[in-house]
């Protein structure tokens, strides 16, 4: 990396939010879903803002300088290995930073689960042969879309769907934490993915169109310290996670962060 690159990596400079509300996090129905799907306790949300114009293609020296940010270091949550709440703290020698697509504006992106077999028209969601997938229990056709390449129903999704930041928080909010307690209904998991993405996600209007487009950028993220991983977890797993969504416009950061394992009832 040259000086100059140095330099730049060190200019932005962050500063945390903590008066910022996400009303999804902190609505008691969506609590309450969230303590049956294994997922109340180990997930948390929280807001950045920083000081000069960010462009997409920074994003590398965007990360590494929020990482290394004090303001960020002694804010930024994370579970340690016992469950307790921590923050960052140590220092991070490397990130890892995948642009995760974020183009959907409407919930209808998930009507095709009601036209093929997946979900009936009552909501209901159709039930199958206990299957596993690593060790997520799979006992109906919702989760074997969502995970098995070899599902009748897998291409109701396109690869490129699949990586959508609104599929990605549905996909999460379905599989749960270690003791997850499967809904029997879709409403439930899609009502809190929209409220999840709307708390997350920025939106603009066109003046003359009156045409709605996302203006976040948003990146699935890990941390490394001279120990190795560190942040989300210093182990990997599917369902652990954190996304920095980047709003341009006023130049805030949101984090999503999760940590996979069982329930805790306290923050």
């Amino acid at each position: 990396m040259s000086a100059g690159d140095r330099g730049c990596a060190a200019s932005f400079v962050f500063r945390s939010l903590p008066q910022k509300a996400f009303s999804c996090l902190e609505d008691r129905d969506i609590g309450d879903r969230l303590l049956k799907w294994s997922m109340q306790g180990r997930i948390t949300a929280q807001a950045f803002s920083f000081d000069q114009q960010f462009k997409p293609y920074q994003k590398d020296e965007f990360v590494m300088a929020f990482f290394n940010d004090q303001n960020v270091s002694s804010s930024l949550k994370l579970l340690s290995a016992s469950g307790q709440w921590t923050t960052l703290g140590s220092k991070v020698t490397k990130v890892e930073a995948t642009v995760v697509p974020c183009t959907q504006i409407s919930m209808s992106f998930f009507d095709r689960l009601y036209s093929e077999g997946v979900v009936r028209e009552t909501g209901d969601i159709v039930k199958c042969y206990d299957d596993y997938y690593d060790d997520i229990l799979i006992s109906d056709e919702l989760r074997k879309v969502l995970l098995l390449e070899d599902s009748d129903h897998y291409d109701l999704f396109s690869q490129l769907d699949r990586k959508e930041f609104l599929f990605c928080l549905f996909k999460h909010l379905c599989i749960g934490g270690t003791l997850c307690q499967f809904e029997d209904v879709v409403g439930p998991y899609l009502e809190t993915t929209k409220a999840l993405y709307k708390d997350l996600v920025s939106v603009q209007k066109n003046p003359e169109t009156k045409e709605i487009r996302i203006i976040s950028t948003v990146f699935r993220v890990s941390a490394y310290d001279d120990n190795g991983l560190r942040y989300p977890s210093s182990k990997s797993h599917e369902q652990t996670f954190a996304y920095l969504i980047v709003d341009p416009c006023k130049r805030h950061v949101h984090t999503l962060y999760h940590c996979f394992g069982g329930s805790l009832f306290t923050n």
